[in-house]
């Protein structure tokens, strides 16, 4: 479709995929009103409530690049070169995302990130308005009425088309969702989290590494860090809802005293470098873990939703943002190539919808590895002959990471692959001690035979 005067495009939600959706619809030439329930951060300040690092990998930042925008957020991020991952004897180790340098991630600022998105938007001509939380939508008359909080106040907003980017708790899926089945479904993870802050050196400087993520794996629990560009880190305790079998919850931790004997035991080096620890602790709520699915994503021509509103994930593989980023690429170009709004959003629920759960279902796997797997003998050595296999065969051999991190290869291709790949590394590794014991041979025929060369979507 040309864009087309007489029609508005209308997005509630102005968080990062709303802000940056807006930007690429507006910069393609159609007419964009974006609604926003909060305030406008950009004069009242950054609102918390959620993790303030994300982590931009290239999904992300290739969606940036559309938008003209990925120098701008490279400035204010934070290079990660790999997990550096702090055993239970306090040694570390960094285990490498990628190959080298050219393949990291980023820890990026939530709310600056979303400044950067929300100035993008309206310098590229799309229309904002804040304090509009979206009430009610009557479909049939094609409104959306919104309320401004601060006075109760009411506004009818005449819309052609509705796009949801207004997060897990989404507004514009609740109101589908009365006239049509969305088959949506909450599966909590059981686990919740609490964040607290590794603050500046007395220096100035990073008190621990800063080109890493680290990680403190405890088995069914675990902690970790994320480098900010003020020289802080944002620390984020991973643990069960309720203590059991010896695994302590967060029922078990009714106060910052309970809570400091745990890192004490578990985490001593993390608490060496939080001296705001109990302040910290007592001002933050544990965050709640679960995953989100929809059987549908649109109604018709009139409404559809992305990113958190249409596939909210644990944020164990760092892919919340980068999947609702391509969300918001994939959407504009359906919206290009197709001859009416219906049909675009039929082809883009019909892309996004399976590579939305292989990333879900990958991110709640991804956990598992975090927290039990990268501190194990046999996870090191199958990720080692991973690595030799990668260079050996880097055409059809890619590492699951990598396709997820730093490649465009479809969530559903890399999910199925990876279960290929993963399935040759225990065969290859069985008995082994060591790499050496490996008979690579044998593992190069398995390769072969199982992996066809790996093509990017475009």
């Amino acid at each position: 479709m040309k864009p087309d005067n007489s029609q508005t495009i209308t997005i509630a939600g102005a968080g990062l995929a709303g802000a940056l959706l807006a930007t690429l619809l507006a910069r393609a030439g159609w007419q964009v009103e974006l609604f926003e329930k909060r305030a406008d951060p950009r004069e009242v300040g950054y609102e918390g409530g959620r993790s303030i690092n994300l982590a931009l990998a290239e999904r992300g930042l290739h969606a940036l690049r559309q938008a003209g925008l990925h120098e701008a957020v490279l400035t204010q991020a934070v290079m990660m070169r790999g997990r550096m991952v702090h055993f239970a004897d306090g040694k570390t180790a960094l285990q490498r995302y990628g190959k080298d340098d050219s393949e990291v991630i980023w820890s990026v600022h939530r709310g600056r990130l979303n400044l950067l998105l929300l100035d993008a938007a309206q310098a590229a001509g799309a229309k904002l308005h804040f304090h509009a939380r979206l009430d009610r939508v009557d479909f049939a008359a094609r409104t959306a009425h919104f309320v401004d909080e601060r006075d109760g106040s009411t506004r009818e907003h005449r819309f052609e088309v509705l796009i949801g980017a207004d997060g897990a708790g989404s507004a514009l899926r609740g109101a589908m969702n009365t006239l049509t089945p969305l088959g949506e479904r909450f599966e909590s993870l059981g686990h919740g989290y609490k964040e607290l802050e590794i603050p500046p050196a007395a220096d100035d400087g990073f008190r621990i590494e800063p080109n890493a993520l680290h990680i403190w794996p405890r088995g069914r629990y675990m902690c970790i860090a994320l480098p900010n560009t003020e020289r802080t880190f944002t620390v984020t305790l991973f643990l069960p809802q309720k203590a059991s079998d010896g695994v302590p919850g967060f029922d078990a931790l009714p106060d910052a005293v309970a809570a400091r004997a745990l890192f004490e035991r578990d985490f001593p080096d993390a608490l060496a470098n939080i001296p705001d620890f109990d302040a910290d602790w007592s001002a933050h709520p544990v965050g709640q873990l679960a995953t989100l699915y929809l059987d549908r994503w649109h109604l018709d021509g009139r409404a559809v939703l992305l990113g958190d509103a249409a596939h909210a994930m644990v944020p164990f593989h760092g892919q919340g943002m980068n999947c609702a980023f391509e969300d918001c690429v994939a959407l504009a170009r359906h919206i290009h190539a197709a001859d009416d709004f219906n049909a675009a959003f039929a082809a883009f629920e019909a892309e996004r919808l399976p590579n939305a759960r292989a990333i879900q279902q990958m991110a709640l796997e991804n956990y598992l590895e975090m927290r039990d797997r990268v501190d194990d003998a046999d996870f090191l050595l199958q990720r080692e002959l991973e690595r030799l296999l990668a260079q050996r065969h880097p055409e059809r051999f890619v590492a699951r990471y990598t396709m997820v991190s730093f490649r465009r290869v479809p969530y559903a291709t890399a999910f199925e692959r990876g279960r290929i790949q993963r399935e040759l590394l225990i065969e290859a590794t069985r008995g082994c001690s060591h790499i050496e014991d490996v008979d690579l041979a044998a593992a190069d025929a398995m390769v072969l035979a199982r992996l066809e060369p790996l093509h990017d979507s475009a």
